[in-house]
């Protein structure tokens, strides 16, 4: 237990409120209202038990002090207990204590998972990600059940066994030491059992929610494919496996229900029955019983108690290890301790002798080498090639296990995260949008950009005349995940932000490829835009949008096996007599464009022209 309690350790920093006075004085505060009410639970059946002697007659006494001492009692009882005065102001005091706690844990735990790398993100489902910050919470659970409910009910046994022995005599002391450690013994073993139980329990409720985060998210696709009554099945599979891990959870419960009222019920026919007989043959007063079954009735409370307690510690424990999970999840990409900034001249690119695997099985990129100067550098090929590993590793979303990648000579591995990002702008194939204004969205680059910068970046984008058509203007709402734009709206979106940013260097992940070709060639002036006086590596899917690359590399297998010009790749294919892979790609495009064309009798004016240029170059 003292192992697996010690991992938790990690979360103290984020418990205790270090630097702020006024917490720590309120958790001082509240430790000494701990010990007032634990003072308390002695004096209520004390006062109580000299009540009853009054009462009865065994202790002679005036009225004027019965009622004094009924009066005392009546206080001592709107002191104590969790909704008592001293209780009330407790948990009063401590709501700003445990407001720092979750608040810290919850931002924290926020910043890590961003700061861990693609690949966990790209192993994790989303669902299970949120589900493990959602039980953040536990350990604020954790920290408030084990301060004011385990070490008070530990306190309480403590002293009950103590004041039994005192008050009464080593026999009583005996019975209650023998029922709390019987109690507590057996609630520990049959919550140990369960922990198992519940864990499955959890982790079914997991899965439930990441089956329904999955299947939202993924609305559109469902709909494709008239899918709904096979998601309602799937979904309804993930409640019944969850429902039935639930059942076997509420089950084990009355199993320790049952088991915690019997070993209490035995401690108290003992106590009752030797009081009893103390009281009979004059050796106790009546008021001694009273105060004996109170205490005892009292004690009840915090023995149950420690079972629902037990329980529950248990369960923030199991939903906190997946928080433990996440944040003891290092970084595969960091900062060296003697990471520089990053300064850029030229923006020039070097991939030296570069070699990659997401698998070791099969490399990713093998002994890979080129420069990309200022201006533009397109990467072909067909998939699998290695194109988007490029632009990851050069994003440092990865290391190269081999060789290096330098701008303006400097290895980015020895550069400071955030300053090499701070360089790159990336416009990717799907550009997902946040579900906020369109105001909100371009300014995400920079964050204290003027109204003014913003515009401009939309007009070198060529999107502000629409934005200003519409309705809200840049204060439109996109929807979730920018679904309520078009495709081109989304790009030049795209666009407009990293124009905004002002890179030095552009990565263009097929940027247009999943648009048509006419909104893709208005698009273009916008890309064109954005890559002037910039080094841009722009991964191609339709190779007419690349013609005027200054550089071409044809990659296959994680290698480059040609790179030139248009011209000069097409010019040594013919030299070759018709054979390259850049020819070959250029000769399959121009005839997929013809056989379009030929299904359109009407004519599409920009594919049409865009075939002319393709065949033109050709020649």
């Amino acid at each position: 237990w003292l192992l697996y309690l010690k991992k938790f350790t990690i979360f103290f920093p984020h418990l205790w409120p270090k630097g702020n006075i006024k917490l720590q004085s309120i958790i001082v505060f509240c430790g000494l209202l701990l010990v007032v009410a634990r003072v308390l639970n002695v004096l209520v059946p004390r006062q109580l038990g000299i009540v009853a002697d009054e009462l009865s007659g065994d202790v002679p006494a005036s009225t004027t002090h019965i009622w004094l001492m009924v009066l005392l009692y009546v206080f001592y009882r709107f002191l104590q207990g969790n909704m008592g005065v001293i209780g009330a102001l407790r948990a009063y005091l401590w709501i700003p204590v445990g407001q720092y706690t979750y608040r810290s844990l919850a931002v924290s735990s926020f910043q890590h998972v961003h700061s861990l790398s693609l690949d966990f993100h790209i192993a994790k489902k989303t669902g299970e990600v949120l589900s493990a910050l959602d039980k953040g919470s536990a350990i604020n659970g954790f920290l408030e059940q084990l301060a004011f409910n385990v070490l008070p009910v530990i306190v309480d046994l403590f002293v009950a066994i103590v004041y039994f022995f005192v008050q009464f005599d080593a026999y009583f002391a005996l019975i209650v030491a023998m029922m709390t450690a019987t109690y507590l013994y057996a609630t520990v073993k049959i919550t140990e059992w369960r922990t198992g139980i519940r864990r499955d329990m959890v982790n079914k409720s997991r899965e439930e929610y990441a089956v329904k985060a999955d299947s939202i998210t993924n609305y559109e696709t469902v709909k494709y494919f008239n899918a709904e009554a096979w998601e309602f099945n799937r979904y309804e599979e993930a409640v019944k496996t969850y429902q039935s891990a639930e059942w076997k959870v509420l089950g084990s419960l009355n199993v320790m229900n049952v088991t915690q009222n019997l070993i209490f019920a035995l401690g108290l026919l003992a106590t009752c029955l030797l009081s009893a007989y103390r009281v009979t043959y004059g050796q106790a007063t009546v008021g001694s019983f009273v105060a004996l079954l109170t205490y005892m009735a009292q004690l009840q409370g915090p023995l149950n108690f420690f079972g629902t307690l037990y329980r529950s510690l248990q369960s923030n424990l199991v939903n906190a290890e997946r928080m433990l999970e996440l944040f003891t999840q290092g970084a595969s990409i960091k900062d060296k301790p003697d990471a520089k900034q990053m300064e850029l001249q030229k923006g020039e690119v070097v991939f030296d002798n570069v070699h990659f695997a997401y698998d070791a099985r099969k490399p990713a990129l093998r002994g890979l080498s080129f420069v990309a100067k200022p201006g533009i550098l397109a990467l072909v090929g067909e998939s699998g090639a290695g194109k988007t590993t490029i632009l990851r590793t050069l994003f440092r979303f990865y290391d190269v296990q081999q060789g290096s990648i330098l701008i303006d000579g400097q290895d980015i591995r020895d550069v400071r995260i955030k300053s090499l990002r701070e360089q790159i702008g990336v416009v990717p194939q799907d550009t997902v949008l946040f579900n906020d204004t369109i105001m909100f969205n371009i300014r995400y680059a920079k964050p204290d950009a003027t109204d003014e910068e913003v515009f401009e970046a939309a007009r070198k984008a060529q999107i502000h005349d629409k934005i200003v058509d519409w309705p809200d203007g840049y204060n439109s709402k996109v929807g979730e995940r920018g679904l309520r734009l078009s495709g081109g709206e989304k790009q030049r979106i795209a666009i407009a932000r990293t124009i905004l940013k002002n890179p030095r260097i552009i990565l263009l992940d097929e940027a247009t490829s999943a648009l048509d070709t006419t909104t893709e060639r208005q698009i273009q002036g916008a890309l064109d835009e954005l890559s002037r006086g910039r080094t841009t590596l722009v991964i191609a899917h339709r190779l007419s949008t690349i013609i005027g690359a200054d550089l071409i590399l044809c990659l296959k297998d994680g290698v480059v096996v040609e790179q030139g010009t248009h011209e000069e790749l097409l010019r040594k294919a013919e030299e070759n007599g018709g054979k390259g892979e850049y020819y070959d790609m250029w000769q399959k495009q121009i005839r997929a464009e013809k056989r379009m064309k030929r299904r359109q009798p009407d004519g599409d004016e920009t594919e049409t022209a865009e075939t002319s240029d393709a065949e033109g170059t050709r020649e």
